[in-house]
Formats: C-alpha cells, sequence, structure tokens
C-alpha cells in the first residue's frame, strides 16, 4: 500500500485527494491517512491540505516497497554489521533467489582477505543471495556476472566510464567506485548459494580511503538515487542470470577490463609477483607473463598496476 500511494503522489507532481487515493486502491480515506502518517515518519515529506496530499521530498532509504514486484525478497536494515552475514543466515534458511539484504550503515562491513569495508552513510552497501545450478568450479563467473552487470549499468545509465580490475574492483579514471564480495555455500559438487557483497560510494565522502577512491556524486557533481541504482543493476543482473550464458561472462569482463595487457604486481600472501596480465581463464583466474617469459595463472591475491 505504502509502494502505490507514494506511486499516485509521484505521478501526479501536485495534490491527490484522500478520496481519489482511497478509491483508486480500494481502502477507506482513514487508512489512506494512516499509511501516510507513517511514511511521513519515515522520512517522506508529505504536505497535506484541504486539495489532499502532495509529496514534496523523499528520503533516498532503500525501503522493501520502493521495489515493485521484489518488495518480498528486500531486507532493509538501518544498521548491521555486515549484510553478507545476514544473507548468510536467509540463505542457510532457505531464502529465495535474488533475496537482497541492504544498510544504510555497516559497522563491520568486510571487503576481500577480511579487510574492513569503510560504510559511511550515502553509500550503497547490499548483498544478494543467489542459487545457480552451477557446479563448483564455474562458480567464480557468478562474481563476474555481478561486475559486468553493474559496469554496464553505471555506463549505460550514468555516463560513469567503469572500467574492471582483477579480481573484483569496478574502477573510474583509476580510482575505486566499487568493490565486490563472493562467498559460497555447496552441496555435493553443486552451488548451494552464493552470496554476492556489494558496495558502491554513491554519496558518502571517499577522502582518505586506500586505495584512492571517488564516488558517484564526485563523479557526477550531484546526488545519486540509491534505490535507482540498486533496481537497474537487480534487473541487469537478473536478465543475465536467467538467460544463463556462462560462457559469455568472461569475454564480457574482458571488454571492461582495465587489468589485461598491463605490467601488474600481485600480492598473494607473503609472495609478490610481477608480470604482464595477458588474460582470464574460463574459471577467472588471471593469467600473468612473468620476467622469465612463462606464463603463471593467479588465483587469488591484490593486484596493483605497475605504470
Amino acid at each position: 500500500m505504502k509502494s502505490k500511494i507514494i506511486e499516485r503522489l509521484r505521478a501526479s507532481g501536485g495534490f491527490v485527494s484522500s478520496r481519489d487515493l482511497g478509491a483508486g486502491l480500494g481502502v477507506s480515506r482513514v487508512a489512506v491517512w494512516k499509511h501516510v502518517r507513517k511514511l511521513q515518519e519515515l522520512g517522506y515529506r508529505i504536505a497535506s491540505g484541504p486539495k489532499g496530499y502532495r509529496l514534496a521530498s523523499e528520503p533516498d532509504t532503500l525501503f522493501p516497497w520502493e521495489f515493485p514486484g521484489r518488495e518480498e525478497r528486500i531486507v532493509h536494515l538501518a544498521t548491521t554489521p555486515s549484510t553478507m552475514d545476514v544473507a548468510k543466515e536467509l540463505a542457510r534458511r532457505g531464502c529465495p533467489a535474488f533475496t537482497v539484504v541492504a544498510a544504510d550503515r555497516q559497522t563491520r562491513g568486510r571487503g576481500r582477505l577480511r579487510r574492513v569495508w569503510q560504510s559511511a552513510a550515502g553509500g550503497l552497501y547490499f548483498t544478494v543471495v543467489l542459487r545457480p545450478n552451477l557446479p563448483v568450479p564455474m562458480s567464480a563467473r557468478v562474481n563476474v556476472a555481478a561486475a559486468v552487470a553493474l559496469a554496464r549499468v553505471l555506463r549505460r545509465d550514468y555516463g560513469v566510464e567503469a572500467g574492471l580490475k582483477w579480481p573484483n574492483d569496478v574502477l573510474v579514471h583509476g580510482r575505486k567506485l566499487c568493490g565486490l564480495l563472493s562467498e559460497m555455500e555447496a552441496e555435493s559438487d553443486r552451488v548451494a548459494f552464493i552470496n554476492i557483497g556489494i558496495g558502491v560510494n554513491v554519496n558518502n565522502r571517499v577522502a582518505g580511503i586506500e586505495p584512492p577512491a571517488t564516488s558517484l556524486k564526485a563523479l557526477l557533481g550531484r546526488k545519486v538515487a540509491r534505490r535507482e541504482i540498486l533496481r537497474r543493476f537487480l534487473d541487469e543482473f537478473e536478465a543475465g542470470t536467467a538467460a544463463a550464458d556462462w560462457d559469455a561472462v568472461i569475454p564480457e569482463w574482458k571488454r571492461f577490463s582495465v587489468t589485461l595487457g598491463r605490467p601488474v604486481r600481485i600480492l598473494a600472501g607473503r609472495e609478490e609477483i610481477r608480470g604482464v596480465a595477458i588474460d582470464v581463464d574460463e574459471d577467472g583466474g588471471l593469467m600473468l607473463q612473468v620476467p622469465d617469459g612463462s606464463t603463471r595463472k593467479i588465483v587469488y591475491g591484490d593486484c596493483f598496476a605497475e605504470d
């Protein structure tokens, strides 16, 4: 009901009478008033007067009703230690695919290799639960597909030259805009679920973050609605996974790559490896041509451009 009221107020752009709202939604004017009061408590500025109700402004909050058709699969939390932890518990309890846990703030958000992911207010932090019908060796392609979907949305809908850095970052002009993290559980040789955690710097401050970061607000010179990014990403990602063309994922990643063809330095645990990134194989491993002329496959590690 909240979603329908907001949709009608947005579409009008002006005042809508409580009678018209009630008639259109099949509820009483008292019920409309109660829902409007609740929306006002949640941060929606809804003006009221003799002509009815008018939406003056609205919060950039990831409420479930902001995602029509997905409401039952959206879990919104104002603050949580980590969306990955909440999503893991939901996945183990059998939640449907494309359940999304989103938070305005994380107190213990994490990136790769158990690093802390800075989760200041204004950023977009969420985890998607996926249940692909894949053997475990192909599971890395799911994370790659998420990165490709995100890059497409940023390029097409926001005009941002998003590039993909191996293994799981989205960069713009050499600065980090997004990070992805995946966790998987398997049953026998098949994937039970894969959770993809994504953090996007949207309207949050990024000064002092290492490595150097950027945000959509800094790139575009304006605030960007987080819910619109999430909505567009979910549409793009779900359409891609529904097609189940997993063989096309790696070639798509290569199209957006800012790693391939460049000298890089890899830190893998205590080992440091230098070479030229020449390819990414079907499992998402980075193929490195090392100084002695041989080729080495890198499965994990931090990647730094050398030039």
